[in-house]
C-alpha cells in the first residue's frame, strides 16, 4: 500500500466535503521507535484519521494535540519516550524516543497548497522536498528548516513476463507500496484470470517502457528466459534512473546477458545495476520463495539507495 498515496486522497475527500484537517509527521527517531522519519498521520476535526506515527503507541495522545492544533492553528513539537521497563504506563513499548510535529491543515501550519503541489509532483513521477520551521511550526516548499524531507514518487514495478513468479510477485510488491504493470506480448501467458486485479501490458517491452517511463522509484525484473524480451527491457531500464534492475536465470545465464548487453554499447557501472541471478540467497525452490527473494532484494535496493 502506497501510504502517502492514500493520504493524499484522503485529505483531498475530506476538505472538499468541508472537513478541516491536521498532520501529524515524525520528524526525529531515537533508539527502537516504531515509526521511521517522515511517517505521517492526518486527523480531521471529528478524529477521524488515516496513517500512523507510532504505529499505535501514542496515537490517542497524537490524534487529541492534532484536534486541538486544529483550532488553535499553526504548529508544536511533541516528543514521547522512556526507557523500556516504563513503557508501558505512557504508551510508548518499544522504549524508543519520537519527536512529531503536529501542525493545522492551513496556511499558518500545513498549506493546502502543499498537499497539492506534493500529489501534482507524485503524479508527474517527481521528488518533492518539503521543510519545516519548528519556531513558527509551518512548512514550506525548500530544501533548509529544521525538518526537511524529501517525498519521492510512487514506488512502480514493471515484470517482465506474465509467468508463476509474477503471479506470486506481483501481490506482494503491492502489499509493499508498488504499483505493478506486468508486460508480456505473449497472449496466452496473461490470459485468463491469472493477473486479475493487476495491469497487464501486451506490447514488447521497448513500446511498454518507452510510454511507463521508468522513473527513480521504478523497478524492472525481468522473468522470462527470452532474451528477445528480457534484454530489450533491461536495455531500457538501463538507460533510466530506475532503483532496481534485475533478472532471472543461472549465473552461466546472466553472464551471457550481460555479454549481449556489452555488445549494445553499455559499460561495466551500467550492468552493474543489473542483479542477476534476481533475489537474494535464501535457497528459494519454488515460485512463491523466489519471488519473496526478488521482494526482499527490492526493498534492500529501496531503502539503501543514494540520498
Amino acid at each position: 500500500m502506497d501510504e502517502l498515496a492514500l493520504i493524499l486522497a484522503r485529505a483531498a475527500d475530506w476538505r472538499e466535503a468541508g472537513h478541516t484537517l491536521a498532520l501529524a509527521t515524525v520528524v526525529r527517531t531515537w533508539g527502537s521507535a516504531p515509526r521511521r522519519v517522515g511517517s505521517l498521520l492526518l486527523v480531521r476535526d471529528d478524529g477521524l484519521f488515516e496513517g500512523s506515527v507510532s504505529g499505535g503507541c501514542v496515537e490517542g495522545a497524537v490524534i487529541e494535540a492534532a484536534r486541538a492544533r486544529i483550532a488553535a492553528g499553526g504548529g508544536e513539537l511533541l516528543t514521547f519516550g522512556v526507557a523500556s521497563e516504563t513503557a508501558w504506563e505512557v504508551g510508548l513499548a518499544c522504549g524508543g524516543e519520537i519527536s512529531i510535529l503536529v501542525q493545522a491543515v492551513d496556511d499558518s501550519g500545513f498549506p493546502p497548497a502543499l498537499l497539492e503541489a506534493l500529489a501534482a509532483e507524485r503524479a508527474a513521477g517527481r521528488p518533492l522536498t518539503l521543510a519545516a520551521d519548528f519556531a513558527t511550526g509551518r512548512t514550506t516548499a525548500s530544501d533548509s528548516g529544521d525538518f526537511v524531507h524529501r517525498f519521492d514518487p510512487p514506488l512502480r514495478l514493471m515484470l517482465m513476463g506474465a509467468v508463476h513468479i509474477s503471479q506470486a510477485l506481483a501481490p506482494m510488491a503491492s502489499a509493499l507500496g508498488h504499483s505493478v504493470l506486468i508486460v508480456d506480448p505473449r497472449g496466452a501467458f496473461a490470459a485468463g484470470p491469472r493477473f486479475a486485479g493487476f495491469e497487464v501490458d501486451s506490447r514488447w517491452p521497448d513500446e511498454a517502457l518507452a510510454d511507463w517511463a521508468p522513473d527513480a522509484a521504478s523497478a524492472v525484473v525481468t522473468l522470462t528466459h527470452d532474451p528477445k524480451l528480457d534484454d530489450v527491457a533491461l536495455a531500457a531500464a538501463l538507460r533510466s534512473r530506475a532503483y532496481y534492475i534485475a533478472a532471472l536465470g543461472s549465473r552461466k545465464t546472466h553472464a551471457a546477458r550481460l555479454e549481449r548487453l556489452a555488445a549494445q554499447g553499455f559499460g561495466p557501472d551500467d550492468l552493474a545495476r543489473i542483479h542477476g541471478p534476481a533475489g537474494l540467497d535464501i535457497g528459494a525452490a519454488n515460485p512463491g520463495e523466489i519471488a519473496l527473494s526478488v521482494a526482499a532484494q527490492m526493498t534492500a535496493a529501496w531503502r539503501k539507495r543514494p540520498q
